[in-house]
């Protein structure tokens, strides 16, 4: 029996034939213009293509670029998709020379070089809204050095530290999740073209050329590679993912500092939101907005990886077209986390009294007591801790501040040892005192002083170096693209 049936069928031209159309009119047009003329550029100068055949190409793509209306392309099925219509295009400015642009060339190795294209512009963007991130991060940081919070664990007090310590724990893990990106960036630095649809191509072609036009580092060796492995994109959305999915744990720990119960975080107005029904309800809301966004942005890095789990090593669909331009929501999601966290940070402050209401109650310096005992009193640690929990105990029953607990301290000191304490009480309010507590703490990587302040000059340092490295490319994409315009502009000459 004849199959009658005429390309394309409606239902698939209206789901799926007329997004992907829609999809490169949004997303790829420019960077298939850029891949067009690269293209060219090259055949011209390996001898592949004639110089007056090369510009005449050249002069038919620029009129296509100025007569044809994209924003007005609807998809009718005519060609089966945007490739087509713009060789449709050559074909009837020039014939059947039109063809000549696809020599040595496919749609397998243009759309990974398209998504690529695409990805990297993305990518540049997050990277930089990150790092602008890291350096109010590193700001604040400063500023806040000796500002004392409380550090919880088990979402119960713990000890003291300050908030600059705290935001330079969030500053490290920040600064390896950059690290990530670029080198999930770096995946994007070799180009596809050149591979044609497998096995590269039986014509004199520069792949070398055509990357060096596109802004690319180099070719992207191996041809098959080139059209079938998509590590590019699960390597960028996972590192992705985990910027994000770290930076939801601090913004949940800003939603548990901002809470009524412990009140270390004062969030101003400009940022708070009221109840409609509640007039004393000062509600953090960005906060929230915060949380559901970098949970969002998780959620679709996962999908997008999760679309390629158990696809068949070679050039299909489920790294094409709509699934790439699904993870742009993510790009999208993601910079608003970061931006709004630029602004909320450095607006935030600490609450001091709640901070020494809740380091009172919860006794929360004792641990140096402990240690002063085994320094300055020859006590094991284990017989220091104990005297210390007794201490602890016995002025939480009480209610009283851990500083006027000398008493206290003195009867569970002689309980333990048989003796009296030879810290005296003056002694013993400075060795609970959390000011002692983060000076004593001056070891690399703690919240003391000079420990601190350098500590925040390696991460300015290493957040100069991540920048550096994002201009690097920046710079070489921009270069490039100027000499693609001249080398274009030369072909036109020869129309």
């Amino acid at each position: 029996m004849t199959d009658q049936s005429v390309f394309p069928d409606p239902t698939y031209r209206d789901t799926v034939l007329a997004p992907l159309f829609d999809g490169v009119k949004a997303h790829y047009s420019e960077h298939m213009a850029a891949i067009n003329r690269a293209h060219l550029v090259m055949l011209a100068e390996t001898g592949i293509l004639d110089l007056g055949d090369a510009g005449a190409i050249a002069g038919a793509l620029r009129d296509i670029d100025v007569e044809v209306n994209l924003d007005a392309l609807s998809y009718t099925g005519e060609f089966e998709d945007y490739f087509f219509l713009v060789e449709a295009e050559l074909k009837r400015r020039l014939g059947d020379l039109g063809g000549a642009l696809h020599t040595a060339r496919s749609r397998n190795d243009m759309d990974h070089t398209l998504f690529k294209l695409a990805l990297r512009g993305r990518v540049s963007v997050l990277l930089e809204q990150a790092l602008t991130l890291t350096e109010a991060l590193i700001a604040k940081a400063e500023s806040e050095k000796a500002t004392l919070v409380v550090a919880y664990t088990h979402g119960q007090p713990a000890q003291p530290t300050t908030w600059g310590h705290y935001l330079g724990a969030v500053i490290e893990v920040l600064l390896r999740d950059i690290g990530r990106l670029n080198a999930a960036a770096d995946g994007l630095e070799h180009c596809p073209m050149g591979a044609a649809a497998i096995t590269t191509s039986g014509f004199p072609i520069d792949r070398a050329r055509v990357a060096e036009l596109l802004g690319f580092e180099g070719p992207l060796v191996n041809s098959y590679g080139c059209i079938a492995s998509v590590d590019y994109v699960t390597g960028l959305y996972s590192a992705m993912k985990l910027m994000f999915l770290h930076l939801g744990r601090v913004i949940q720990d800003m939603q548990f500092w901002t809470a009524f119960e412990v009140g270390q975080l004062y969030v101003p107005n400009s940022l708070v939101q009221i109840s409609s029904i509640m007039p004393q309800k000062r509600n953090p809301v960005p906060i929230e907005h915060l949380r559901h966004l970098a949970s969002a942005t998780v959620g679709q890095c996962d999908a997008i990886v999760g679309v390629m789990q158990n696809t068949p090593f070679t050039d299909m669909n489920d790294s094409e077209g709509e699934v790439q331009q699904l993870g742009y929501a993510a790009f999208e999601r993601g910079a608003r986390v970061l931006q709004l966290l630029t602004a909320l940070v450095p607006a935030c402050r600490v609450n001091a009294e709640r901070v020494r209401r809740t380091t009172d109650a919860a006794c929360i310096t004792i641990t140096e007591l402990a240690d002063t005992l085994v320094r300055d009193e020859g006590l094991t640690f284990r017989a220091a801790h104990e005297v210390a929990a007794m201490t602890a105990k016995a002025v939480i029953v009480e209610g009283a501040a851990l500083g006027d607990g000398y008493a206290a301290f003195s009867a569970a000191f002689e309980a333990q040892t048989g003796r009296a304490p030879g810290l005296d009480e003056s002694a013993f309010r400075t060795a609970v005192a959390p000011e002692t507590f983060v000076a004593r703490r001056d070891r690399i990587g703690g919240p003391g002083e000079a420990a601190l302040r350098e500590a925040l000059a390696g991460y300015a340092a290493e957040a100069e170096a991540a920048r550096a490295k994002c201009d690097t490319r920046k710079t070489r994409h921009e270069a490039a693209e100027q000499r693609l315009k001249s080398a274009f502009a030369a072909l036109l000459m020869k129309d």
